[in-house]
């Protein structure tokens, strides 16, 4: 059987705009349809906020990115090079740079400029563009988009009424809405999919209130033409002389199959008879007020979660089955899961592996092992995981505790302080059990017999039923010895009496690559909460290998994975 051709989705690790730039990872015009939500010029910094088990809100807070943007060296390093490169984003940037001075709002947009240069490279003739914004930047942005795409292709500025008002507005009317600013590559070219809304049960009863006799509901609607000045479609039908919408052919045609109604005993003008079960429905608008917040199972606890009803709309307006659709700040994944749905492939980017693991959290949960994708920037061997340790600890330890799908627990880095905790994991034994919690520490440094030591103390304190230690370096005999030490954990719902694991576990990073896992009670890891179960649509192909790359700093940027194994922890 001959292998598939069939390109993989992708999910890319790191800053978008290198990634975007490369012409192996994104040649010109391979995109169908972009969708970005980045972050907002808003002054305020987004965190992933877990929720324990209790339900209540936690105290550890996991910094996702930062939503602060600041003029500064870095700044005004962009700025430049914006500016260097010419073309109408460098008009617009330096008309900005007049308008609002070397700002934090000049700040963000001249990070914005390049992004979305590349972004139209990398569209298709065809293909279109949806940026979600807020009221804080969505002036600027359109002027902006205005200059590398064009202000003719703007097709639509969108208006998502998120939720009701909420509080009392007393300086201000309450605000509740974004942006998307929807643009076509080329206006004359562009996919467009038309989405309806299904009619509301008073527009039922007061347009389509009349019924044939085998029970299809129907409305008399005008035959006139709106313009009056057509001489060609100025005749006499069952007596009446107007200008008519069609030429009278056309309605003669109709009219034999009983479309054409004269009402009032036959003097009055004939009208036609619009069926209800041959219309799609109501034509959405530019304001959409029928999708609200995320809600309900959806929700994962990301702070800037988008409704996948939302995603679903755009990326159905914009494609078709088979195309690619592209989020460069992906976030916790909304994007690439209705995509995947819809049956397209998808191609996701994001500067962080704590994203990067939340996406392949949702993907496992929702499709088990069925979804076919590539993981590109993650380490691929040993060598990459120390070379991701020394560039950022942080990202490391983000990376591997999502290769156990366990979550971070943050340290408060301004005081400095320490639990000796990185990360939790927390399963049941059984369906419906109590929840047990397994702690983890993350050592990136040369592993000391002490710190194997204080470690032990970490899970005696914390009353946790398994303790693991994720470290880079080999531990010594000694450090095994100490870690056995601490005796096994036997659970309370268990299959024999032999069924026991080890307290205190030392994993190393080599042995994460050989595909060792955490082992405890199998039955559910419930460290996330679990996204919906979703229906598969497209077609399973065979896994593509990819060739490896080196990113700088000698990190792998090829890894065939589908998402973390262990133990069964799909919904």
């Amino acid at each position: 059987m001959a292998e598939s051709t069939e390109r993989p989705s992708m999910l890319y690790y790191g800053d978008n705009l290198p990634i975007l730039r490369n012409r192996d990872y994104f040649p010109s015009e391979s995109i169908n349809l972009v969708y970005l939500d980045p972050p907002f010029n808003s002054n305020q910094d987004y965190n992933v906020l877990f929720a324990e088990q209790d339900g209540s809100r936690s105290a550890a807070q996991i910094q996702a990115f930062s939503d602060t943007w600041r003029w500064d060296a870095a700044a005004r390093r962009t700025f430049d090079e914006t500016l260097e490169a010419g073309g109408k984003a460098a008009e617009a940037l330096a008309a900005f740079r007049s308008l609002v001075g070397e700002s934090d709002m000049l700040a963000y947009l001249s990070m914005m400029a390049p992004r979305l240069v590349e972004l139209r490279r990398v569209l298709q003739p065809s293909g279109s563009i949806f940026l979600h914004c807020d009221p804080n930047a969505s002036h600027y942005l359109k002027l902006l988009m205005d200059s590398i795409f064009g202000p003719n292709n703007l097709r639509n500025e969108i208006v998502w009424r998120r939720s009701h008002p909420k509080g009392l507005a007393f300086t201000r009317f309450a605000r509740n809405h974004d942006t998307i600013l929807y643009y076509a590559k080329d206006a004359g070219l562009v996919r467009w999919n038309p989405q309806y809304l299904p009619y509301s049960d008073e527009a039922l009863e007061t347009q389509y209130r009349m019924e044939d006799a085998d029970g299809r509901r129907y409305q008399l609607t005008s035959l006139l033409n709106p313009n009056p000045d057509r001489p060609n479609l100025t005749y006499e039908f069952k007596g009446v002389t107007r200008v008519w919408r069609w030429t009278k052919e056309r309605m003669l045609e109709e009219d034999t199959k009983g479309r054409i109604v004269v009402p009032k005993d036959g003097q009055g003008v004939p009208r036609y008879k619009r069926y209800l079960d041959e219309q799609e429905g109501v034509p959405i608008s530019d304001f959409w007020d029928d999708i609200g917040v995320v809600a309900g199972d959806e929700r994962l606890g990301y702070p800037t979660q988008k409704p996948e009803a939302l995603l679903d709309r755009i990326i159905e307006a914009g494609s078709t089955r088979g195309d690619t659709v592209l989020d460069p700040f992906c976030g916790c994944g909304t994007a690439i899961a209705s995509a995947q749905k819809l049956g397209r492939r998808w191609i996701g980017i994001d500067v962080t592996h704590l994203a990067i693991s939340l996406i392949r959290s949702r993907l496992s949960d929702a499709y088990s092992d069925r979804v076919e994708y590539v993981v590109v920037g993650e380490p691929a061997d040993v060598t990459g995981a120390e070379a991701l340790a020394r560039q950022d600890r942080y990202q490391f330890q983000w990376w591997a505790l999502g290769k156990i799908r366990a979550r971070p627990v943050a340290e408060d880095r301004k005081k400095g302080a320490d639990t000796g905790i990185d990360g939790k994991l927390f399963f049941r034994e059984k369906e419906g059990g109590p929840v047990k919690l397994l702690v983890i520490q993350v050592k990136s440094g040369a592993l000391k017999l002490s710190e194997v030591r204080d470690f032990g103390r970490v899970i005696e304190r914390e009353k946790a039923q398994i303790g693991v230690l994720l470290t880079l370096d080999e531990p010594t005999r000694d450090m095994r010895t100490e870690a056995a030490s601490m005796g096994f954990y036997k659970p309370d719902w268990k299959l024999s009496d032999d069924d026991k694991y080890d307290r205190y576990q030392i994993l190393t990073v080599r042995e994460l690559f050989e595909g060792k896992q955490p082992q405890y009670p199998p039955f559910r890891n419930v460290t996330f909460k679990v996204a919906p179960t979703a229906e598969f649509k497209r077609p399973r192909t065979r896994r593509t290998k990819l060739g490896e790359h080196r990113a700088p700093g000698g990190l792998a940027t090829g890894a065939d994975e589908v998402g973390p194994s262990g133990s069964d922890d799909s919904a």
